[in-house]
Parts: structure tokens; sequence; C-alpha cells
């Protein structure tokens, strides 16, 4: 069976032309024009700035480029035409985010998503290929899969992709050696997976896994789960760091950064939906900076025009932003937020480096802490983490907006991957023990009761027995919340494979990883005995696994909180009072020094008042004081949780005045 190869970007099958998109005619100003609606070739639809200001619901999506001719839809028009589309997917929050994507893509091509594998007409996997282990057990699934297209008669049987990392690092062995694919597609060919769908249903074998230097899906809205709380932003793609051990800039590709205009309308879109919280992702999150130039001018969609003051006649910027205010004058508001350009390059602290000029590709641009402050604005009662970042790329900017903001959680991943120096620069980290340790130090005395988190590899290449106790010295003298700890995986491709020998033996490596488990665990017991009494603000994320009588809660600190489903009023203070449960539901009742308000469980995506009073290795328990808003327990403690000493204090002059 022949393999058909599609042009990225394109959207065609090999010898059908599309139109490809041109660059409209600019105006004065620098910016391009809009002026056709039409399908774009891999399923995200073009919408002018009147369809989308007129528009009260998620369009499918925002772009601006201008096609040479109309693409005509394929989108069944019945739901009996429709088929279904089941979706795996492995890996990291990125991943997660691209299946919303490619579901987006898919669902304007004609698919609608089920959880059913059996009822499905194509089943994809969406592949991580960071770890031998991942791998493995997505080759077990896929040899399920198979199984499954043997039961069925050839007209039933369902296409099977592999999409992401590993399809693109694998490419022809999964459709040819093992033939345990249909079609493979790599992160950037998700547009054109209805017609690598079509070129499988027509007897061929389908793989695009061209990698882009300009896609970031700005332009497609992903499809979430209905009712979800919580959502994944994209901000950028790809990475430029090329870490000797690291396939990532191999299987993603080099770094984009979407249009800062596209970010703020999608977290305001969810907003509007009732999201409470948003994750900005990319493969290296605090290394984002957009500028034209940098975008590689020419086409933009119409939300960069009304960032730079463009109006069109028909859409106004206050339309997007949601606000008659003019941005410069939006409550908190900072100087960054307000601007309209870029802002200059401030390097790096001392002891971090970049293999590449940053100061050529950043000086002018839209940095990390511009967006961050930008997407803070947005609404105050939304939290807003971002992952996975770089530690060389935490300028001070970063760290006083992250203080600053009450709702950009003070949770920081800081992945060290070492705690030695020599073994940092063979893995060609950028930094060396000491700057890590300086920067971990800046963290603490600008951001206080920041819980920070990090990423460790043992056994890398030449690593030796004092240079792994630098690492398990590194863990206590940093005492990370939470870690992600392995043993190393050569992956093929990488400069550590090609240049370095894999030379500590499996035992040693296994042993040195429990040494860091070890030391990383007594921290984290230290700091879980130290949330005792302490009273945190948690959103509510649902019912509890083990018990359907308790509601489970994520700090700003990302802790997991375990406590009643009971009904409570609302939150008035950390201070004692009569206990909820001595009222019936629905009675008025003053809790906490709180002004009455009937009672009422607390709800997914609403937040509430906790106050721990136990502990396990990885998750709280507490009692609920009340329902609460992020604004209302930040004006009151100033922070997102009141600790345990401030506590026993009020109680105990509570106690006293009774």
């Amino acid at each position: 069976m022949a393999t058909s190869a599609i042009a990225a970007g394109a959207g065609s099958l090999a010898g059908r032309r599309v139109p490809r998109a041109r660059a409209a005619t600019k105006p004065a100003g620098g910016r391009a024009a809009l002026s056709v609606r039409a399908h774009g070739p891999g399923g995200g639809q073009h919408l002018t700035p009147e369809d989308v200001s007129s528009m009260k619901s998620s369009p499918v999506g925002v772009a601006g480029a201008v096609l040479d001719a109309p693409i005509q839809s394929s989108k069944p028009e019945t739901a009996a035409e429709r088929k279904h589309v089941y979706v795996e997917t492995y890996g990291c929050q990125m991943n997660v985010n691209d299946s919303e994507v490619m579901l987006a893509v898919l669902k304007d091509g004609g698919y609608d998503e089920t959880d059913d594998m059996h009822d499905a007409d194509v089943i994809l996997v969406n592949t991580c290929a960071i770890r031998e282990k991942a791998e493995a057990k997505i080759w077990q699934r896929l040899a399920y899969f198979k199984s499954l297209r043997r039961r069925k008669k050839k007209s039933e049987k369902p296409v099977v992709g592999v999409l992401g990392c590993m399809a693109e690092r694998l490419k022809t062995k999964l459709l040819e050696a093992d033939q345990l694919a249909d079609l493979v597609a790599g992160p950037d060919a998700y547009r054109d997976l209805p017609d690598l769908i079509s070129a499988v249903n027509g007897g061929e074998k389908a793989m695009n896994v061209q990698l882009s230097v300009e896609e970031t899906y700005a332009d497609i809205v992903p499809v979430r789960k209905e009712g979800a709380h919580a959502a994944f932003v994209t901000i950028m793609r790809g990475c430029d760091n090329a870490c000797s051990f690291c396939i990532v800039p191999y299987t993603r590709g080099r770094e984009r950064s979407r249009d800062p205009a596209s970010i703020e309308y999608e977290v305001r879109l969810l907003s509007e939906q009732g999201v409470k919280e948003v994750t900005l992702l990319g493969q290296n999150v605090n290394s984002y900076a957009y500028s034209d130039e940098i975008a590689g001018g020419g086409t933009t969609d119409f939300l960069s025009m009304l960032s730079a003051g463009i109006d069109d006649g028909k859409t106004r910027e206050e339309d997007v932003l949601g606000t008659e205010e003019p941005r410069a004058t939006l409550p908190g508001m900072s100087p960054e937020v307000a601007a309209a350009g870029g802002t200059p390059f401030v390097g790096y602290a001392e002891g971090f480096s970049s293999r590449y000029r940053a100061d050529k590709r950043r000086e002018g641009s839209v940095q990390f802490a511009a967006l961050l402050d930008r997407v803070a604005a947005i609404d105050p009662e939304m939290r807003v983490r971002f992952t996975s970042p770089h530690p060389k790329d935490f300028p001070d900017e970063v760290l006083d907006v992250i203080a600053r903001r009450p709702n950009v959680c003070k949770c920081m991943h800081m992945p060290a991957q070492s705690g030695n120096t020599r073994t940092l620069e063979n893995m060609a980290r950028g930094y060396t023990r000491e700057a890590y340790l300086n920067l971990i130090d800046r963290v603490k005395a600008k951001i206080p009761g920041c819980a920070i988190t990090t990423d460790i590899i043992v056994g890398f290449c030449g690593e030796t027995e004092e240079e792994h106790e630098d690492t398990v010295t590194l863990m206590d003298r940093v005492a990370y919340e939470q870690a992600f700890m392995f043993a190393y995986s050569e992956r093929d491709g990488t400069s550590a494979a090609r240049k370095m020998e894999d030379d500590v033996p499996e035992d040693v490596k296994q042993r040195r990883l429990q040494e860091v488990i070890d030391a990383f665990r007594g921290a984290a017991a230290r700091h879980q005995n130290a949330e005792i009494g302490r009273t945190h603000l948690c959103s509510v994320e649902g019912a509890s696994k083990k018990n359907d009588q308790e509601l489970t809660g994520k700090t700003d600190t990302s802790k997991w909180v375990v406590f009643k489903n009971d009904p409570v009023g609302i939150y008035g203070g950390d201070v004692e009072e009569e206990s909820n449960n001595e009222a019936e539901e629905g009675e008025t009742v003053v809790v906490n020094g709180g002004f009455g308000e009937k009672l009422a469980t607390p709800k997914p995506g609403e937040y509430v008042a906790v106050r721990v009073t136990g502990c396990s290795t990885g998750t709280l328990f507490g009692e609920c004081l009340g329902r609460t808003t992020l604004t209302a327990f930040h004006e009151m403690h100033g922070n997102a949780w009141v600790e345990a000493d401030e506590s026993a204090k009020k109680a105990t002059a509570a106690a006293g005045a009774r």
C-alpha cells in the first residue's frame, strides 16, 4: 500500500492543489486587512471581525488569512451523516490541549467525539515520546486497536491514527514496519486530519510529520468538555533550548509564539463560559515572545488590529475587552498591559545563558511578563497558572507580576534536572547549581510562601556518585512541594544519544532514583505537616474519588484538600463561630463573622475557605469554613492562605469574647 505524504500548511493530498493563503494588502499602520469568510483546508472556520463581534458563544476559529478562492466545506449536513472519533491522550498538558484542538478541527470536518472506542469510525492516539516507558504503553494500545480491527468487517474497520511526538519520532515504522497505524500526523499537522482520514478511506496510508516554524493554531478554539471549570490555553509551541537529553525540539520544532490578542480573546471566552482556572501552556512557556517580525509579518488576525488601535469601523476593542474603558485605564492594569507595543529584553540573570541570541529574538516583543499580566487582568476571579517553564526565563519582571496579581497562583515549576554543575553543563541546561539556587532564593524573597516544584533526572551520562549527591542535597536545600523524578532514558536522535555514552548501569540509576525520592519525601512531609492549622482559599474541583460524601479542592499552591460536602454559608473571616452543621440547608446563618446567608453545598468551580486539620503524604484534609470569592478572600487576608498562628490567635480571641 502506498504512503500518501500530505504537504504541511497547504492541507492538500499529494497531487491536489489547494489555494494557499496570501498576504493581504496592508493598510496604513502596517496591519493586514480582512475581507473574506471561508473554511480553512484543515477545518478552522475563518471569521471576519463583524462575525465575531456579533457572536455570544465560541466561534470555531478566528483568523485573518485571505484565500485565493473559497474552499467549500465538506461538513455533513445531518447528524446521521456525521461520524465518530475516539481520542486517547498520553503525556503532558500540552498533549491534552492539542487533543482539544484536533477535536475542533475534526468537528468542523464532520466528526463528533465518542467515549466508546467500539463505536468509533476513527481512533486517534495522541502520543508522548519523552520516555521509553510512555512509548511502550502506546505500543500496547496500538496492538489492542489492531486486534479490534481484525474482529470487524472491512467496511466497519476504524481508521487508526498516531499523532503527536511519537508520530514525529517514529514516522514510517508505525505505518510500514509494524503496520499498527493507518495514518501518522505530527504536532503541526492537525489541520490536515480530515484530508488524512479521507486518504486512508480511499485505500492509502497517510502521513504528515512536517514541522512548521509558524503554526500556533491561534485561529482554532479548542473543543472542551461542557461545564469544565478549568482549561488549558497554549501560548507558544516548540523549543529552542536543545537540552542534550531531550527529544522535544526534534518532535515539536522551533519556538513560535501565538498572537497575544488571540490568547486574551480565548481567555475572555473561557471567563464568560464560567471557567475559573486557566493554565498557560508551552514547551518553554516563559520564553514567550511575540512580534510581527518574529511571526513573519504579513497576515494577522483582527484582534491584533484592535490591539494596535486600528479601527475597522465595524469592531471595537471595547467589545473584545468587555468594557467601555480604554485599555490604559482598566482597573489594576500595569504599564505592560496598557502598552500597545513590546518591551526591551532585560537579559538573563547572572549564571544563566541561552544557546541562541535571545536579545535579537525578544527585543521589542511582547514577552511573558506582559502577557501574564494581560491574562490576569481579564478576570480577577479566574486563577492563572503556567507550565512548563525554563529557569533561565524568570526575570524579576515575571516574579513581580506573580507577586502582585492575586489571581496568578503562587506555585512555580522550576525544573532543575540535576543539582550538579558539571552534569548541568553536559545536559546543556544553560545554568550552574549556584545560579539555580540564587533564583530559588529570589523567588522565596519576592513571593513568600510560593510553592516550588521540579523535574529531576538521575543517572545521566557520566554522572558520578559525588555529582549524584549534589542532586540529593539540592532536594533538601530547596524543599520542593512536588517533584517529577526519573532515571535517565536515552532517546534516539538527541544530542546525548549521538555524542555521549549511557554508561550508568540500570541498577545504579534505580538506586540513585530512590535516594532522590527519599530526600524529596522528607522535605515534602515537613511541608505537609506545616499546613495543619492554615486556612486556604480552595477551588472546589468535585466529589472525592474515595468518598462521595466529601469534596476535593485545590489550593493556590496546587495542593489537594479533602473536606465534607456539608452545606455552608458565606465565609466572613477566620474566626470560630457556631458550627454550620447546626442549621438546616436553606436557613439563614452567620458564618465566621460573615453576613446572613442561606446555607448551600459548595459546587465545582466555586471558591471556599478550608482550614487544614490533617494530612497524608500527598493530600490535605480540612474543614470547610464557608463559600467565598477569590477577591473577597484576598481583601480579607492579603493572601491566598492564612498562617496557622494567625488562625489560632483569632480563634482564641473569639472564644474569649464569648
